[in-house]
């Protein structure tokens, strides 16, 4: 993934990863390592996928990464001291010698995904190493920036990608070594996908890696809030310290493509008769009486030729598409690239969701942004409000946008799979 205009000493830099000790659970004393963990804090469809994931067993990871009190002061100290007597209890246990960890990821009908754990230096966009594609909320950094202070932890990979050149390397020949020979961890979620987790301690296999990712730069798939989170956090800490590096997976998509899915809005307080009342003449609406696989093949079909959204809330849906071109030429900023402006996201929010429904797309009280499609058509006819269901944008066009700097509206993708929490963490303080 070079990126021409950086300057070559940013180049010959690049990715920077590091061995850290991993904090892991102590298998013998939890249930099973399947029950102690959690799809990253921002895919968990609270309350219900909490409380669910609470009751698996004491020391799930959601503990940790959604702890629950009154308020948020409380929750971060609560997810501190839960931490502290975690560790006094031997129930999280640290490696005993730092490394990089390679993770598999498998569903058992040929998804497989390989990647690298490691912390990484973290860096500023104007060096082009980390690209982001997707601006962030200011409130959900402030929040996890309060959280990573209060337990002085990474407790969560970032997934991130680079483009490999599709021939053996260093660090891909390592992976595929590494992922022949017995495993640190082995287990199989609810979701039935299959982890497997080693650990790489040689100092000759550490700098391989090392020199290898020096040559490439790296996309955010998943975890924009919390790169922020690092970079904020960094700022706040003289150089060097622990902070200056951040807990990610790196994966080479180029050996491991990953899917790219969409991220559906739930809007809060807007029965879905006001929602289509608002939009008729500024879309062309149709209902669709059918299931919602055959809906979404309905928006699939739509988005190919041009923006396309359905709504859902009232037991049927509704396919809004061919938008009035008064409407975009009003409502979406001239000075960005004709793939931002045309990108289903940007519709949604600056057309439809300032200029429409008038909903401030940052307001958790007036929107949740839900990665489950089911879940999110169940909360709406179940609360009367109204869903916006969307179609995942292609991932050429993601990075396209990301090499020229330009960000896409917050939680326009889902990329996956996704690592599971709670299989390594880091302290900063190991």
């Amino acid at each position: 993934m070079n990126t021409a205009g950086h300057s070559e000493a940013t180049a010959r830099r690049g990715l920077e990863l590091t061995p850290f000790r991993g904090l892991r659970y102590d298998p013998d004393r939890v249930g099973s390592l399947a029950a102690v963990t959690s799809p990253p804090y921002d895919v968990v469809v609270r309350p219900d996928g909490l409380h669910q994931l609470q009751s698996n067993d004491p020391y799930n990871i959601v503990r940790l990464i959604l702890p629950q009190a009154t308020t948020p002061a409380e929750r971060n100290d609560q997810a501190a001291r839960t931490l502290r007597r975690w560790l006094s209890e031997g129930v999280l246990a640290a490696d005993p010698e730092p490394g990089l960890y390679v993770y598999e990821q498998s569903d058992g009908n040929g998804l497989l995904q390989r990647g690298v754990i490691g912390t990484l230096r973290l860096s500023d966009p104007a060096e082009g190493v980390v690209l982001p594609h997707e601006d962030v909320m200011p409130h959900v950094v402030a929040d996890r920036a309060a959280l990573m202070r209060a337990t002085s932890a990474n407790l969560e990979p970032l997934l991130l990608t680079y483009r490999g050149d599709g021939s053996s390397s260093a660090t891909s020949d390592l992976v595929e070594h590494t992922a022949g020979q017995p495993p640190l961890l082995a287990t199989t979620t609810e979701d039935g996908f299959h982890h497997r987790l080693w650990s790489l301690t040689e100092p000759a296999d550490l700098a391989r890696i090392r020199s290898d990712l020096a040559r490439h730069q790296a996309l955010i798939a998943d975890g924009h809030h919390r790169w922020a989170t690092y970079r904020r956090l960094r700022a706040e800490h003289p150089s060097p310290s622990p902070w200056d590096y951040g807990l990610v997976l790196l994966v080479d998509t180029a050996r491991y493509p990953l899917r790219v899915r969409a991220i559906h809005r739930l809007l809060h307080g807007v029965p879905l008769p006001e929602a289509l009342t608002a939009v008729a003449g500024l879309f062309r609406v149709r209902r669709l009486d059918v299931p919602l696989a055959a809906a979404l093949e309905t928006l699939a079909d739509a988005a190919c030729a041009g923006n396309a959204f359905l709504l859902a809330g009232d037991g049927a849906f509704h396919l809004l598409d061919r938008p009035d071109p008064d409407l975009l030429a009003r409502a979406i900023p001239a000075d960005r690239p004709a793939a931002w402006r045309t990108l289903d996201a940007t519709v949604l929010h600056a057309a439809l969701l300032d200029h429409v429904w008038r909903i401030p797309e940052d307001d958790p009280t007036r929107i949740a942004y839900i990665h489950d499609t089911a879940a999110t058509v169940e909360k709406a006819e179940r609360d009367g409000g109204t869903a916006v269901l969307m179609h995942p944008v292609r991932e050429e066009v993601v990075r396209d946008l990301a090499r020229q700097g330009v960000t896409m509206p917050r939680k326009s993708t889902s990329f996956g799979p996704k690592p599971a929490s709670g299989l390594v963490l880091r302290a900063l303080d190991l």
